[in-house]
């Protein structure tokens, strides 16, 4: 008998259930990234324009994930990653900077280049997501 509807499970929203910081200094970029990051199934996005505020939300709360522009109006977002890395949150690098403008020590870490598409940030933070979880299934086993 055809079936005219799918009857295959949906994928799971990569970020389904997930507290999202977002490090973003433009306010346009903000709407448009906050829409994307919700529409990706995060249950709440923080968002902080500079270090200073970055620092702050995570002294108060632990995102699952972070999405971070390198250049915060001429501050690198690098101590943010450094605090990220440290209390073993993944996150992902946005910038519209090229990869030999990325500071050497983050050079290889993930990141999207800007302007993105919605699917290639949701590719980025699956891939983010999946390898955290493999590194903590590998420490607790």
């Amino acid at each position: 008998m055809p079936l005219t509807e799918s009857t295959a499970r949906p994928a799971r929203p990569p970020l389904a259930g997930l507290e999202v910081l977002l490090v973003e200094d433009d306010s346009a970029a903000v709407f448009v990234v906050e829409d994307m990051l919700f529409n990706l199934g995060a249950a709440t996005v923080w968002h902080a324009a500079d270090v200073d505020d970055a620092l702050a939300l995570l002294r108060d709360h632990r995102p699952g994930i972070a999405v971070l522009d390198i250049n915060l109006a001429g501050e690198p977002a690098y101590p943010v990653a450094e605090r990220l890395q440290a209390a073993n949150i993944p996150f992902i690098f946005v910038t519209g900077y090229s990869g030999r403008d990325v500071h050497r020590r983050w050079a290889d870490h993930a990141r999207v280049q800007k302007p993105f598409r919605p699917s290639t940030l949701a590719v980025a933070l699956r891939a983010v997501l999946d390898a955290h979880r493999a590194s903590m299934a590998l420490r607790a086993g």
